[in-house]
């Protein structure tokens, strides 16, 4: 018997503990998430290879989705699924605006300076609100290269409006835009293909017809964009320092 409630004791004692750890969510667009099927997927999302860098004194629940923006996010009913675990003291990482441009379609499209700028204040009141701590973050660039080597920006407003209201707010933030100009900078026009998907037909199997795609992330991108982040989240000193490897 005395074994028994020995187990019993022990087993509640782990789910105790693993209640009382913060949780870091992700919220966000393909850029971020999980990918399916890893292990032969190139694409990979740099939210899916930040559990590397850190320690597993935090959950990691990226609720990241390809194709969402500020607006579809929330009307689909994803960000409810979030509020409904949010604690005091965990983490919620907030990264749109690439489809928040999507002009020619309604559920995603939102005006930068009316819309968008409301749906981040919004996610940042109502994390506040549960005694959990709001990072906005820049979009990472697009691999966007002119004919004499410039990096040309594709997301115009979009990052501003998230300085403003991470200014505005007093909210943490990280200029992952900065970070990922510098790291596309740094491998240049042609190198850095390898940080995106790039492919000649029969090259990779599981894009027989080859891919040419300058926004999502290969692996060796998106672990160097999980380690940029993890290094700027680390110099915050918000209590996330202590997960970071």
């Amino acid at each position: 018997m005395n074994k028994k409630l020995n187990i019993l004791f022990l087993f509640l004692s782990v789910m105790i503990f693993a209640q009382q750890k913060p949780t870091l969510f992700l919220i966000g667009d393909s850029t971020m998430a999980d990918k399916e099927n890893p292990e032969k997927n190139p694409e990979h999302g740099w939210g899916q290879m930040l559990p590397i860098v850190m320690t597993s004194g935090i959950v990691i629940q990226n609720h990241a989705t390809n194709g969402r923006s500020s607006k579809s996010f929330r009307t689909e009913g994803r960000w409810d699924k979030v509020m409904k675990q949010l604690k005091k003291g965990d983490f919620v990482i907030i990264q749109f605006g690439h489809n928040d441009q999507k002009v020619n379609d309604s559920s995603r499209f939102t005006n930068p300076y009316t819309q968008y700028r409301a749906n981040l204040e919004r996610y940042v009141n109502e994390i506040r609100a549960k005694g959990a701590i709001p990072i906005l973050m820049t979009s990472i660039v697009r691999r966007n290269f002119n004919e004499n080597g410039v990096l040309v920006d594709t997301h115009k407003e979009y990052p501003l409006v998230v300085r403003m209201v991470a200014n505005d707010l007093k909210v943490d933030f990280v200029d992952l835009q900065l970070l990922t100009e510098q790291m596309e900078i740094s491998y240049g026009p042609e190198k850095s293909k390898k940080l995106h998907l790039h492919f000649a037909e029969g090259e990779n199997p599981y894009y027989p017809k080859g891919k040419d795609d300058d926004t999502h992330l290969s692996k060796l991108g998106a672990e160097t964009v999980a380690k940029l982040a993890a290094n700027s989240l680390k110099n915050l000193n918000i209590g996330l320092e202590k997960y970071i490897k």
